[in-house]
């Protein structure tokens, strides 16, 4: 009977204390105890073991005493607490959460287990964690607390108490400290000497005049915003990665030795000037509202951030931020800045001094750029990408050289140089060209990504490419990659062209200038003669170089011997033009005519460049940068779909040597073919680029073209096909656009030539040749009646296509015209007399 006692006692105890119901005077409180559960959104409590349970675990609607022990973690926020009455039932609690409540004091005395106390945005006044031995973390900001008591016993790492009124703290016996904010309180002085394991620390918004940081050597993060500080040495802090110490009155900075910075804030200071150069991990940088004169930022080339407004710049170069994403350097007197770079990042210049602005050489980041400064209200303000001829962006660098094969036993130092071979480079996206320099070397500055370069040659039926293309992946193991190109002949080819360019213009009086250009395009030696005619009348020869090997009226000769295949060789003379007082006078836009003709011309493959018409307008004053096509502003119909040749002069008239010199063109595509443009000649080293599509620059870089009259002119000439779908009458219009450094460009005149039918002639034909019958049958006769010296002879019909070349033209007095169709046609003749024409019928 007694065991049976003992046993129901037993009972009555158990049950006494598991169903001891905990009242709550808060009645959220329990709502909010009550609603707790292992899933969102009621991730409120967690057991024992650290995971998110349900509280009532027998669902009764109360929470017990034995329910409450298993608690080890609680979250009370924002449920209306002004005590903590009913959470004494909670001994086991680690982690209590209480945050934006109405409590003015914490009673944590039952919670003798409590490692981290979370009771910011309440009403406290004080704290007291003596009798926590335990704790390591204490988040107490926006109360109004004036005083923290904690155990000298502590285990405290983390201390975060902003935005309350604290007007001092002991922290001697923190030792365990790594984590401080204090910012926003009523500081004037702090001691830091024993918290040697600080890693974080923030003491901004305080009134603190002084700070000895020297024993913090593993501070990661440091920030001393708006205090009163005008020194703050942080040489000992090698570990920082974030440094802020924005408005206060510092006027001097050493971050040197802090090698792993990445962010770096001091905003609203007195700082003139800073060194960087060893903060290569930089990637945050703001430094506005100093008196910053410049910033050397080449080593930042992680830098992804740069606030710098509001200081004393005047130039800015953050070429080498390819990262960049976004800029603000508003209101300072910058003139430069350089953002090419290839991070086409967000920026604010607003500076109405600026004067150059070097962006990526691309139609949208050029519009964009343009369309800022007309918002910022900055119109005087020259946008390109003529700072630097590496595109923004590049790291990886295509280079290589090209030599003639033309003893067919393979590429060797002992060949020569392939010159101006134009190269086709694609990442698969987008696409561009590159001419190589006169000594047959090219360079590809490149992104990443996989680019195949291809050569594109003039005349793929006279040679063919080793390799044919090349193509490479970067990043690879190297940050270059070198290939040249054998370039080899196939099969024997005679093919010799030759022009005219004018290097000072024709006025009357005066001395003009030419040069002949005369080029093997083949694939064999050559020898034979060039010759000009000129019209002796109103031009008297004055020199030559080479000399001629004959002259004559109206014509100058000079052989030539052994012109290698790709060889390219000139001949410079000067005439002097008459003036309006001579006889025959010349006067302001009066038309000379010159006429070049290259021989052997048997055997030529293409003899249409065998000769060449230049058609020069007497000028008076001239503008030094101009552009001209130097057939003229009017072309026969034979030169539809072929080489057409201009010329663009330009001259430094300034007061100082131009170290870069870019001109600019942009070919029309409906009436040129682009892929055929060839360089002729050049005044100056160059590279020559095509991009866009119809953009063609070419770059004389680092020229330093001088400024004094007799030696600042340059010029660029070049050649390209017309579309063969050209008519008679259709017309086309080029003009070119110099860059002088970071001028803004000057702009050529607009050079206009039209394909006229046969009507313009520089003789009457019938005061010098007869032509019978006309009508004509199987046969047409030619006969001469003055001295004229014929160099060729060619038939054409009504829409000016060519149909007839006579061979042997200097010899010719019968012309085959049997199987022309019935119809008009026109005869036109080149001659020392210039060009003239004569209609016929062939019946």
């Amino acid at each position: 009977m007694r065991k049976n006692y003992l046993l129901l006692l037993g009972f009555f105890i158990y049950f006494s204390v598991n169903a001891q119901i905990i009242n709550f005077p808060n009645y959220y409180v329990k709502a909010k105890l009550l609603q707790s559960d292992s899933y969102s959104p009621y991730l409120i409590a967690k057991n024992i073991e650290g995971n998110f349970f349900k509280i009532d675990s027998n669902n009764d609607g109360e929470i017990d005493v034995s329910e409450a022990l298993k608690v080890s973690y609680l979250d009370l926020s924002s449920v209306g607490l002004a005590n903590l009455d009913g959470l004494n039932n909670f001994p086991n609690v680690k982690e209590l959460v209480c945050r934006n409540n109405s409590l003015t004091e914490i009673d944590l005395s039952p919670f003798i287990n409590l490692e981290k106390l979370d009771c910011s945005t309440n009403r406290l006044i004080s704290l007291n964690l003596q009798a926590q031995l335990k704790i390591t973390e204490l988040v107490c900001d926006h109360n109004q607390l004036t005083s923290i008591k904690i155990n000298d016993q502590n285990n405290l790492s983390k201390l975060i108490c902003y935005s309350n009124l604290i007007p001092s703290l002991d922290l001697s016996n923190i030792s365990k400290l790594k984590e401080l904010n204090c910012s926003s309180n009523k500081f004037s002085t702090i001691d830091f000497n024993s918290n040697t394991e600080l890693i974080t620390l923030d003491f901004g918004y305080n009134a603190v005049v002084s700070v000895d940081l020297k024993k913090l050597g593993k501070l990661e993060s440091l920030s001393f915003d708006s205090t009163l500080l005008s020194t703050i040495d942080v040489t000992n802090n090698t570990r920082l990665k974030t440094l802020s110490f924005n408005y206060n009155n510092i006027k001097n900075i050493d971050v040197s030795n802090i090698i792993d910075l990445t962010s770096l804030y001091f905003t609203n200071n007195l700082i003139s000037a800073i060194d960087l150069s060893n903060n290569k991990s930089l990637k945050a940088l703001y430094c506005n509202s100093n008196k910053i004169i410049s910033l050397d930022l080449k080593n930042q080339i992680l830098l992804t951030d740069l606030y710098c407004y509001d200081n004393l710049l005047t130039t800015l170069d953050l070429s080498n931020q390819k990262k960049l994403f976004s800029l603000n350097c508003s209101n300072n007197p910058i003139t430069f800045i350089n953002l090419k770079n290839g991070a086409n990042a967000m920026f604010n210049v607003g500076n109405t001094k600026l004067k150059f602005l070097c962006v990526d050489d691309n139609s949208y980041t050029i519009e964009m750029a343009e369309n800022h400064l007309k918002l910022s209200n900055i119109y005087d303000c020259n946008v390109n990408s003529y700072c630097s001829f590496t595109p923004g962006g590049a790291i990886y660098t295509i280079l290589g050289n090209q030599k003639l094969d033309a003893d067919n036993n393979g590429c060797d130092d002992s060949d020569s140089n392939f010159a101006n071979l134009n190269f086709s480079i694609t990442d698969g996206t987008s696409k561009g060209n590159i001419i190589s320099d006169a000594s047959g070397n090219y360079t590809f500055p490149v992104g990443e990504g996989t680019h195949t370069i291809t050569p594109i040659l003039e005349n793929p039926n006279y040679f063919t490419a080793s390799p044919e293309s090349a193509t490479v992946t970067f990043p690879n193991e190297t940050a270059t990659f070198n290939q040249n190109f054998c370039i080899i002949p196939k099969g024997i080819h005679q093919d010799v062209e030759v022009s005219i360019l004018t290097t000072l213009p024709a006025r009357p009086g005066f001395d003009a200038i030419y040069k002949i250009i005369y080029k093997n395009k083949g694939t064999k030696k050559v020898s034979g003669s060039v010759t000009l005619d000129f019209n002796d009348a109103v031009l008297d020869f004055v020199s030559t170089s080479p000399v001629f090997t004959s002259q004559s009226t109206n014509k100058l000769v000079w052989d030539y011997i052994d012109l290698k295949p790709f060889e390219t060789r000139e001949i410079n003379f000067t005439l002097n033009v008459n003036s309006p007082t001579e006889t025959p006078a010349v006067n302001i836009n009066d038309r000379l005519s010159f006429n070049a003709l290259i021989s052997p011309i048997n055997g030529d493959e293409k003899p249409v460049d065998n000769s060449f018409a230049l058609r020069q307008i007497v000028v008076g004053s001239f503008d030094p940068n101009d552009k001209t096509c130097l057939e003229g502003d009017v072309i026969t119909p034979e030169l539809i779909g072929e080489y057409v040749h201009y010329l663009i002069r330009f001259e430094n008239t300034g007061t100082y040597p131009a170290e870069n010199v870019v001109v600019k063109d942009m070919i029309d595509l409906s009436k040129f073919d682009i892929s055929t443009l060839v360089l002729t000649k050049a005044s100056h080293p160059y590279v020559t680029k095509i991009s866009d599509g119809n953009k063609v620059e070419f770059i004389f870089e680092k020229i330093n073209l001088p400024y004094d009259d007799a030696n600042n002119d340059g010029y660029v000439a070049f050649k390209i096909k017309t579309l063969p779908t050209l008519k008679v009458g259709d017309s086309f219009t080029n003009e070119a656009n110099i860059y002088f450094d970071y001028n803004f460009p000057i702009v050529t005149n607009k050079a206009t030539s039209t394909f006229k039918a046969l009507g313009t002639q520089d003789f009457e034909f019938s005061n010098y040749m007869s032509l019978y019958p006309n009508p004509a049958g199987d046969v047409l006769n030619i006969t001469s009646k003055e001295n004229i010296d014929i160099n060729s002879i060619k038939i054409y019909d009504v829409l000016g296509q060519l149909v007839i070349a006579v061979p042997n033209a200097k010899l010719a007095s019968k012309i085959d015209v049997s199987k022309l169709r019935t119809g008009n046609y026109f005869l036109r003749i080149n001659s020392d007399k210039g060009i003239s024409n004569v209609k016929f019928i062939k019946q």
